[in-house]
């Protein structure tokens, strides 16, 4: 159909997903990651449960590996 898309792949991050996990990646804490924000906590830990549903990072060395992928694509 015109106009629809098909998307391939894992799901997209939305650009304040890219960001937080670049903060996180960069080895950010949670607390500095929302001041840098202007989020707060709590906010921080919602994207990246939201990220963790979209990509498999269990873990915070996974989501390390994550945020070095993103950069490199």
């Amino acid at each position: 159909m015109p106009g629809l898309s098909v998307q391939t792949g894992p799901p997209r991050l939305s650009p304040r997903e890219r960001q937080v996990l670049a903060h996180i990646g960069a080895g950010l804490t949670y607390h500095q990651t929302a001041r840098r924000l202007g989020i707060s906590v709590h906010t921080v830990g919602t994207y990246l449960r939201r990220i963790r549903a979209k990509r498999p990072a269990p873990t915070l060395a996974d989501l390390v590996r994550l945020s070095i992928s993103q950069d490199a694509g």
